[in-house]
């Protein structure tokens, strides 16, 4: 019976007609591309990165929604496209700008890059909460997002996510050996003549993307999960940069589509438990990858 129920929930949300089917759709693709961009990351030992970016994205859409407030305006009066606008425009000016000032100040030696993101990833959660508290528009419906609560996702949110994801993916298929090169070894791309501070930008910039739309979409603490969970899964078993790509995007898109049916069937918030999974498979595979390898050997075999 209990198998039977299982299967049922299962058809009921892969079904056209199921009530929140945008949610879960937005939801895998965010898990199948943020990791793609975490690999970087994680590659350049940027992890901290990954923290203080979706708080900081955060900290942007709750400014961009109070900043009518105080002129006078309610930004939701206009249609909630209008307050999505807004809300993306200040996740990614605050994205980038945040960004590419810690890379300017990586790039010039100054000061601890740890320091410096865990002070922005503190100060940008005390700031998104003092914003949202003067802002009842944003308190109303980011909060819920902000909990990583995904519960409703217009048309129009789920196909301007695809497009900047897809844009993203697009410029990391093209210019991935660029990408790596700068990222693996910075004085071989230098003789080769590659220009290394723009394509530090290009890089930079697509992160940006990636979280702000990330962030938007699903909430920081979705975004933060996926960036960087399935990319140190993958870490562990990747023996080349292709195998490291898929196999992070695979473990995220899986990842995302099984949290949202266990929420779905045991009534909880998406994000918690799409986040809580990642962490639950992050630790059997890190059990696992420590094993000796006789001990995996046998396993195979038996």
């Amino acid at each position: 019976m209990k198998g039977s129920t299982n299967l049922d929930s299962l058809h009921h949300i892969l079904s056209p007609d199921f009530l929140l089917r945008n949610s879960l759709y937005i939801g895998v693709l965010v898990g199948l591309a943020c990791p793609l961009v975490g690999v970087f990351l994680v590659m350049r030992r940027l992890a901290f990165m990954g923290v203080a970016l979706p708080q900081i994205s955060s900290t942007g859409i709750a400014f961009a929604l109070s900043c009518p407030g105080w002129l006078g305006f309610n930004p939701a009066a206009d249609g909630p496209q209008t307050a999505h606008l807004l809300a993306f425009a200040g996740s990614i000016v605050f994205s980038l700008a945040a960004i590419l000032t810690l890379a300017f100040m990586e790039r010039r030696g100054r000061g601890q890059l740890e320091g410096r993101l865990g002070t922005a990833y503190v100060v940008a959660g005390a700031a998104s909460i003092l914003l949202l508290a003067q802002n009842p528009y944003g308190e109303i419906g980011l909060l819920d997002l902000l909990k990583g609560q995904v519960i409703a996702v217009s048309n129009v949110d789920l196909v301007m996510t695809a497009a900047v994801l897809v844009i993203v993916l697009a410029v990391l298929g093209l210019y991935q050996k660029e990408l790596l090169l700068v990222s693996f070894d910075r004085d071989m791309a230098s003789v080769l003549r590659k220009n290394v501070v723009f394509w530090d930008v290009v890089l930079y910039v697509l992160i940006g993307l990636t979280v702000s739309m990330a962030v938007l979409s699903v909430g920081p603490l979705i975004a933060f999960g996926f960036l960087l969970i399935p990319a140190l899964i993958a870490h562990l078993f990747a023996g080349n940069m292709r195998q490291f790509s898929v196999i992070s995007s695979m473990i995220g898109g899986a990842a995302a589509f099984l949290g949202f049916y266990l929420a779905y069937r045991w009534d909880l918030p998406v994000g918690p438990t799409d986040v809580v999974l990642l962490g639950a498979v992050y630790a059997v595979a890190w059990g696992v990858a420590k094993l000796p390898r006789g001990a995996l050997r046998r396993a195979h075999s038996a």
